[in-house]
């Protein structure tokens, strides 16, 4: 018997189809072994920093049925995932099921001598049949540079992790973190928000004016400078209605627009957030589907480069489908210099599939795929851009221009039409042509603070600056988020309070540790273990040497319990005396400065906060605190009274009366419920409170009125549609398109 080992059990049930039953083909279900959750005997620093590894609670089972199955196997093949993470995944494998020496094809003995195996390591970059052939034909040892890299980076980030997480719940408050490329993120987020704070508008005038031709056509046309205040700007709208215009110029220019590579994971993450709206980590789970499924490549790539096959395939269906004058084959080189591995770009494994997937989600992200590889094996789009300038005889008047655009052919825009820009063809007309003003306006309008990042935005910064590496971009993001340092309003990143204060706590006491220059050296010599230039050992004592003197050298900083004065209008609700800022679990709040004495406390917004209150219920997850209810951010909720410890929090429940996640809102399925705030594994949801005698469910939350389509609930939409039918077979779900019609 031959065993096959892959990470995911979709992976092995892809594999079987293509195997004819050659292999018995098995799951590791991910990582096999990993660092104890608890740092101490972690890592025997003294002994070179040798990582102590333990099998993850739930995973004895499949380690035990793994060990029974190689014990039988003549050959044990690792396929785990063509990158660093994979390589290890494979090595531990070999260390958790007792095969050892795995760094070598040579036969290895059984226990009892009873015969023996070969165990082999194979990688592809697609699961086709075609590519399994091919691993399996050439297999080869497993690469100890690329498990040293990611030994090597897992053990990083614990030290860096845990040594000054541990700072920061002495100095600041507990239950706070920080993390090697983590806190980086988060400074960006930061040093963006101070910039919006600081920015000043400044005030100027757009001067928009519509000409008609002597053909009577109305051609749109703006003022080439922009006034700073309204007295210049009004001069200026009179002086144009005295004055007789005319064509000046009139100039045409051909350009091109290339289409763009195809996607690397890092351009993959922006396009679907821009487009689709998947956040980064949403998108790599997807992604990891098709790839499982075998749909597309290998979705962690830094490289744009297609293989011969899929280049020809590309042509073939290009030419059959837009016709030949739309076809160009394309190579593109590879331009990030830390890219890992010779990996393909990520494409559809058969291009002639223009749509697959399990789910809505899924079918959208090939479909983006496929379009983007499609479309770089395109020809150019072809532009023609018209200016006008619009003069008059009085030289105190400034030109006024109009641009028009036209596509004079659409090459690869034609398989990716989201790309376009709007056309604006102007009228045919000549220079001198008499020009009638019909209508001039001036608007006042103000310079725009620095926008806040997106998703995308912070993914193509952090690549931008060699901070961390793509496939940890969605970790990244998630990790800040998840931790409460920062929030999304509408698809912006927003620090919040608690995030300021631990990015302000680093920049003060280890900037140069959360600096770009020392995360993205970090990287490279990470790179440089992968390529076996560089050794494991002397990179962690050249980082853990230094950075442990300078955590041990702020010891004794006093712990910072005072984040500055309230306004001196804000008292104290209990003694009347003075306030100060502290931080608290959910963020600022506003403290009595005489505390203990005085437990006086507000929020920032000026209520009054209150202690924790025991409910009389014992907690049902631990069995040893008790039930409190607090004040948080969103409202009074009630948990375990041993937070952090336990994070038990009780669902639903009742306070002062009410159940605050509770809309009122009747479920119009039971007539007896009432629609109720839940959170689940994608965010909120609003279900019945009824449930599980009755399982009706929304997206969103309920506006109380009912759909006067199918009688369903309405519920809460976006700015531009702010109220749709829950009922996503109803018309009504998408007004916008019920309105066209």
């Amino acid at each position: 018997m031959k065993l096959l080992i892959v990470e995911s059990p979709t992976k092995a049930k892809t594999i079987t189809k293509y195997l004819d039953g050659a292999f018995e083909v098995r799951a590791s279900v991910g990582h096999i072994r990993d660092l104890p959750t608890s740092n101490k005997n972690a890592i025997d620093i003294p002994a070179g920093f040798t990582p102590h590894y333990v099998i993850p609670e739930g995973k004895e089972h499949i380690v035990k049925e793994l060990k029974a199955l190689a014990q039988k196997a003549s050959n044990v093949v690792l396929a785990t995932d063509p990158d660093r993470e994979g390589e290890a995944i494979a090595w531990h494998i070999t260390q958790a099921i007792g095969l050892e020496n795995p760094n070598s094809k040579t036969q290895i003995a059984k226990k009892k001598g009873s015969m023996k195996q070969t165990v082999q390591r194979v990688a592809f970059h697609e699961i086709t049949p075609a590519a399994i052939k091919e691993a399996l034909a050439h297999p080869r040892d497993i690469d100890m540079d690329l498990v040293r890299a990611q030994e090597a980076r897992r053990v990083l980030d614990r030290l860096f992790g845990y040594d000054l997480s541990g700072l920061l719940w002495t100095k600041l408050r507990y239950g706070l973190s920080a993390g090697r490329v983590q806190s980086p993120a988060l400074r960006i987020l930061v040093e963006r928000e101070r910039d919006i704070r600081a920015f000043i508008p400044k005030i100027f005038f757009v001067i928009d004016a519509t000409f008609a031709t002597k053909t009577k056509k109305e051609i749109p046309f703006v003022c080439s400078i922009q006034p700073d205040n309204k007295h210049d700007a009004d001069a200026l709208v009179a002086a144009s209605q005295q004055a007789q215009w005319h064509v000046a110029t009139v100039e045409q220019t051909k350009s091109v627009r290339a289409p763009r590579p195809p996607f690397t994971t890092s351009t993959l993450q922006q396009s679907a957030s821009s487009r689709l709206g998947y956040s980064p980590s949403i998108t790599m789970r997807l992604a990891q589907k098709l790839y499982e499924a075998g749909r597309i490549t290998y979705m962690r790539t830094d490289s744009t480069t297609l293989s011969t096959q899929a280049l020809q395939d590309a042509q073939e269906i290009i030419i059959k489908k837009y016709g030949a004058s739309y076809a160009q084959r394309r190579v593109y080189k590879t331009t990030s210099k830390n890219a890992q591995e010779a990996h393909e770009a990520i494409r559809p494994t058969h291009l002639g599939t223009a749509s697959a997937g399990n789910t809505p989600q899924e079918k959208k992200l090939y479909e983006l795929i496929w379009k983007k590889t499609i479309a770089s094996q395109m020809a150019d789009a072809q532009i023609l851009k018209t200016t006008i300038a619009a003069s008059t005889d009085n030289k105190d008047i400034p030109p006024f221009t109009a641009t028009g655009v036209h596509i004079t052919f659409d090459g690869w825009l034609k398989a990716d039409p989201a790309s376009r820009t709007e056309e604006n063809e102007l009228p045919p007309i000549a220079p001198h042509d008499p020009l009638t003003l019909t209508g001039i306006t001036a608007t006042q309008k103000q310079t725009e603070p620095p926008r806040r990042y997106s998703e995308a935005g912070l993914v193509k910064e952090l690549e931008k600056r060699g901070i961390g590496r793509p496939s940890t971009y969605a970790t990244i993001i998630k990790t800040i988020i998840d931790r409460g340092y920062v929030q999304k309003e509408q698809r912006s990143l927003l620090p919040t309070e608690t995030g300021e204060v631990v990015d302000d706590f680093l920049e003060t006491y280890f900037a140069s540790y959360i600096s770009d220059s020392f995360t993205a050296d970090m990287e490279n010599e990470l790179d440089d273990i992968a390529a076996g230039k560089r050794a494991y050992a002397k990179t962690l004592a050249d980082f853990y040497t230094p950075f442990k003197k300078e955590i041990a050298s702020k010891k004794d900083i006093p712990k910072i319990t005072n984040l500055g004065d309230a306004p001196t209008d804000i008292h104290c609700p209990v003694c009347n005396g003075p306030m100060i800022i502290k931080l608290a679990r959910n963020g600022k709040f506003y403290s009595c400065a005489k505390f203990p004495a005085c437990t006086g406390a507000l929020t920032l917004e000026g209520k009054k906060l209150e202690g924790p209150k025991e409910t009389g219920e014992p907690c049902p997850q631990c069995g040893e605190g008790k039930l409190v209810e607090r004040e948080g951010k969103f409202g009074k909720f009630v948990s375990c009274n041993r937070y952090p410890k336990c994070k038990y929090i009780k669902k639903d429940a009742i306070i002062d009366g009410n159940n605050p996640n509770d809309t009122g809102v009747a479920c119009p399925v039971c007539k007896k419920g009432t629609m109720i705030q839940r959170k689940g594994k994608f965010g909120v949801f609003y279900s019945c409170s009824q449930y599980p005698t009755c399982t009706h469910i929304i997206k969103s939350k309920p506006t109380g009125a009912l759909c006067p389509l199918c009688g369903s609930l309405m519920m809460e939409g976006t700015k531009t549609i702010p109220e749709r039918c829950s009922n996503k077979a109803c018309p009504n779900h998408n007004p916008h398109k019920l309105n066209k019609k």
